[in-house]
C-alpha cells in the first residue's frame, strides 16, 4: 500500500489504558515492584493495531487528569464522581514516554481532553484516519474518510464504525451526535439531557428538526434551552486542540525495547526487540 493511502492511526490513550489496566492481573510488575499491567496491556494493544493497520503514523491522545477543562468550568457536575486507582495514575504518567520511545507522536495538554486531540487529528489529517477509542462520543468524527475502531471484547476485538454504522446504532448522522447526546444525556459524563427524553425520542427529534438549535427555534424545550446548548457544547469535541506533527513515522522499536528493559519489563522488551530486528 502506498504511503499516501495508509491511514493515520489516532488512539484514545486513556480509553485503552483503562481497559488494559482492568483486564490484566495486578500482579504484573516492573522494576522495584511497581505496577506494569496497564503499560504492558496498552503496548500489546498498540502493537496489534500497528501490525493490523500498518498506519503511516500514530498519534496517541491523553487526558490531563486532575486539570479542569472548559467543560468542568462550564458545568461543575461534568464527570463528577470519577475516581482512579493510584497504580493506574502512576502508569498513565509513564505511558506518553513509552509511546514516544516507539517513534510515535502523542498529544496532551492542560485544558484539553483526549477526545479533543482525536477531533483535531481527524480534521487536520489528509487521507484516511482510524480513531481507536471505546468512547462513543467519537462517532461524531465519522465520515467517508474517518473510521472509528471500537473495542467489542476487551482490547482484542474491534468493530469498524463508519457512517452507516452510526446511523444504524443511533438513528442520526455522525455530525448530529452532539445534538443527540445533549438531548438524551450521557450518564458516564454526568450530562443529564432533556427532562423525560430517552435515546429513541432524542433521535426522533434530531431527525425531525435536523439539529438541537432548530428544535429550540421551533419552541421545543424552552425552559431548558440554555442548559441543552451547554450540554451540546460539552459533548462536542474541540477540533482546535494543538497537535504535534502528523508526518509519516518510522517506528523506533529498539529504543522502546531499551526503555522497557530499563523499567524491568523483560518480556515486553523482548517483543519490541523482535520487531526491531524483523
Amino acid at each position: 500500500m502506498g504511503l499516501s493511502l495508509r491511514p493515520l492511526l489516532v488512539v484514545d490513550g486513556d480509553s485503552f489504558a483503562h481497559r488494559a489496566y482492568h483486564a490484566l492481573p495486578k500482579s504484573i510488575r516492573r522494576a522495584g515492584g511497581r505496577p506494569a499491567g496497564a503499560l504492558v496491556g496498552f503496548t500489546n494493544m498498540l502493537l496489534r493495531l500497528w501490525e493490523a493497520e500498518q498506519p503511516r503514523a500514530v498519534l496517541v491522545a491523553w487526558d490531563s487528569i486532575g486539570v479542569p477543562t472548559y467543560r468542568h468550568e462550564a458545568f461543575p457536575g461534568y464527570q463528577s464522581g470519577r475516581e482512579f486507582d493510584d497504580e493506574l495514575l502512576e502508569q498513565l504518567d509513564l505511558l506518553p514516554q513509552l509511546v514516544e520511545s516507539f517513534g510515535f507522536a502523542f498529544a496532551k495538554g492542560d485544558g484539553y481532553e483526549a477526545d479533543d486531540f482525536l477531533a483535531a487529528a481527524a480534521r487536520k489529517a489528509r487521507g484516511p484516519v482510524l480513531v481507536a477509542t471505546s468512547d462513543r462520543d467519537a462517532f461524531q468524527l465519522v465520515s467517508d474518510r474517518v473510521t472509528v475502531l471500537q473495542p467489542t471484547k476487551g482490547v482484542s476485538e474491534l468493530a469498524r464504525i463508519g457512517p452507516a454504522e452510526v446511523r444504524e446504532r443511533y438513528g442520526v448522522e455522525p455530525e448530529q451526535v452532539p445534538d443527540l447526546i445533549a438531548l438524551r444525556g450521557d450518564p458516564s459524563d454526568r450530562i443529564p439531557g432533556a427532562q423525560g427524553i430517552g435515546p429513541k425520542k432524542a433521535a426522533e427529534i434530531v431527525r425531525q428538526y435536523g439539529s438541537l438549535e432548530a428544535a429550540l427555534a421551533a419552541g421545543r424545550f424552552g425552559a431548558e434551552a440554555e442548559s441543552l446548548r451547554l450540554y451540546k457544547r460539552i459533548a462536542t469535541m474541540d477540533a482546535s486542540a494543538p497537535l504535534p506533527s502528523l508526518a509519516a513515522q518510522a517506528p523506533t522499536w529498539a529504543r522502546g525495547a531499551a526503555l522497557a528493559a530499563d523499567w524491568g519489563m523483560g518480556a515486553l522488551a523482548g517483543r519490541l526487540e523482535a520487531l526491531a530486528t524483523a
